[in-house]
């Protein structure tokens, strides 16, 4: 599993690349919302759940997939980019499990990823 106290996916921007590789994981019924990469790393949001994807080892093969369902969040917070500081920021407080942290690209519509977890969890 991520260990999110001392990691923190940096800078991810919107890409379909980790929607194709979570697919299997799925569960019937369940459709992506929305896909998003780092440099290797990434995050999926799901209508059920947010899937973090942790790219290990030198060639990228082996990777963690982290499951976070939305039942389990108990409070969040979304930072959007300024003039100066161009990175958003996406906090989510979990039951059992404490503080997860997502960075994104200024670019990044932190209101539609703000409205789709106060759908799943309010």
């Amino acid at each position: 599993m991520i260990d999110f106290n001392n990691k923190t996916v940096f800078k991810l921007k919107q890409n379909d690349e980790y929607q194709r590789i979570v697919g299997a994981l799925l569960i019937d019924g369940e459709r992506v919302l929305g896909a998003y990469k780092s440099f290797r790393d990434g995050v999926v949001f799901t209508d059920r759940r947010i899937i973090a994807v942790n790219v290990q080892g030198i060639t990228g093969s082996k990777k963690d997939f982290t499951s976070l369902p939305y039942k389990n969040i108990v409070a969040f917070s979304v930072e959007t980019a300024g003039t100066f500081d161009l990175d958003a920021e996406l906090e989510i407080y979990f039951s059992a499990l404490g503080k997860v942290k997502f960075e994104f690209t200024g670019k990044t519509n932190m209101v539609e990823i703000s409205n789709l977890i106060a759908r799943a969890t309010l």
